[in-house]
């Protein structure tokens, strides 16, 4: 098989190293600079995707171009038209993602309850909305690409804290610059995630359900990081599936969209509030997904553009996810001086195994050494599979501690507060089956 990737930072390099190491041809196409260097000495790369066009056709049915964000649905949508073969999204799968209140929306025209959301193109407005209507609220921007870091979720009742929040916001601002962003309605309960592949026609079997880790210590203290990692299981979804994600496969079958998509969700006894979609492969949740998947992802890949396919092999029982870092993620100041270039190396009771169970990301081979690489930090993942959530955790930190590298840092607790509570609150709720 031929594979053309098409990404802004290589968020898939895992995916194509694994390809590659299976025989099948790969080609990245990096579109930002200062990740031109990730999985460098590894990943065959080229400056222009669209000069590889010829190249996949002369693949025939071989042939797949794969898109990494949420960005370039239009792109896909036109690629297709024409008869390639294409998976990540679609320009709908964009909108859903990109515009949290278009998401809503979508989410109540097909029949699903949500928190209100009020979606403001000035901090001016926020504040007057705040002061008129008190009370606690999740801040969130617009945009794909808009930093997670910059989220923010209200504590005080009173919203104080928001208003101070959206204050120091507005200082900010540069002249000039757009603002777009909602404030959602607080909501409490258990975090949890549906997500399934959809093939252009349906969403492949089975859904699966996850708990990710978005703050950067233990304990869920600090920044918003996007995630730090997360509990994934391919079974007990169908019940969540069936009353949410599910609902949106008419809209998403009406646009093209091939590839995985995600719903966010908070649950509690009264009913699931969809927060947000995400429209493209997760990261790290490709990976830590790979690692319940009994075929390669050639096969999981071809399944996604294949009308006829309906189901992807996968194990029983629970992964564990987590990330590995080193400073200064999750931001991007100072990485050149901090840590760009560190060697990455494995101790001696490393087997093939454990080895298997690290999925990298910005990382390089330069002189045959693994080395940090990209511009933030984000060493990879290690993952683990277990019946219940406690093996499954075991066999990540035991791949965790078969590498070595300077200063790595990573969350502790991955799955503590699910084995703590919230697995059995689902249960009891009737969400899980």
């Amino acid at each position: 098989m031929r594979v053309l990737g098409v990404g802004e930072t290589c968020d898939l390099g895992d995916m194509y190293w694994r390809l590659q190491r299976a025989g099948h041809e790969v080609r990245v196409f990096i579109e930002d600079p200062d990740s031109h260097d990730v999985f460098g000495g590894i990943v065959p790369r080229t400056s222009d995707w669209r000069a590889e066009l010829t190249w996949i056709r002369a693949a025939g049915r071989d042939g797949l171009v794969v898109f990494e964000s949420a960005a370039k649905g239009e792109w896909q949508d036109a690629l297709r038209s024409e008869g390639y073969r294409v998976v990540g999204g679609s320009q709908y799968g964009d909108r859903l993602e990109a515009n949290r209140e278009f998401g809503q929306s979508a989410l109540r025209a097909a029949g699903l309850r949500t928190a209100r959301t009020r979606e403001f193109k000035s901090f001016d407005a926020a504040l007057d909305f705040l002061r008129a209507q008190p009370g606690r609220y999740v801040f969130k921007s617009n945009g794909a690409g808009a930093p997670r870091t910059r989220n923010y979720i209200g504590q005080l009742e009173d919203g104080a804290d928001m208003r101070a929040f959206l204050a120091l916001q507005r200082t900010q601002l540069s002249p000039g610059s757009c603002t777009d962003f909602v404030l959602m309605d607080h909501v409490e309960g258990v975090e949890v995630g549906v997500g399934a592949y959809f093939n252009g026609h349906r969403f492949l079997d089975p859904p699966l359900v996850d708990w990710e880790h978005k703050r950067f210590f233990p304990g869920d203290i600090g920044e918003l990081t996007g995630e730090m990692g997360t509990i994934v299981s391919y079974e007990g979804a169908a019940n969540i599936f069936r009353s949410t994600l599910a609902c949106v496969a008419d809209q998403l079958r009406a646009a093209g969209h091939c590839g995985y998509i995600n719903l966010n969700l908070i649950a509690n006894p009264e009913g699931l509030w969809p927060l947000e979609f995400t429209s493209r492969f997760g990261y790290p949740g490709f990976a830590i997904c790979d690692a319940l998947h009994d075929e390669d992802w050639a096969s999981v890949l071809v399944k996604m553009v294949d009308a006829h396919a309906t189901r992807i092999q996968t194990r029983t029982g629970f992964a564990c996810g987590v990330v590995l870092t080193v400073p200064p993620f999750p931001y991007r100041y100072g990485y050149d001086e901090l840590s760009k270039g560190l060697p990455i190396t494995f101790r001696k009771t490393a087997s093939a195994a454990h080895k298997d169970a690290l999925h990298f990301g910005e990382i390089a081979k330069v002189g045959g050494q693994l080395v940090t690489s990209g511009q933030a930090g984000y060493v990879g993942v290690a993952t683990g599979t277990g019946l219940n959530v406690n093996e499954a955790r075991r066999a990540a930190y035991d791949a965790v501690q078969r590498l070595c590298i300077p200063n790595m840092r990573y969350r502790e607790d991955i799955g503590l507060r699910l084995v703590g509570g919230d697995l059995e609150r689902l249960r009891t709720w009737g969400y899980l089956s």
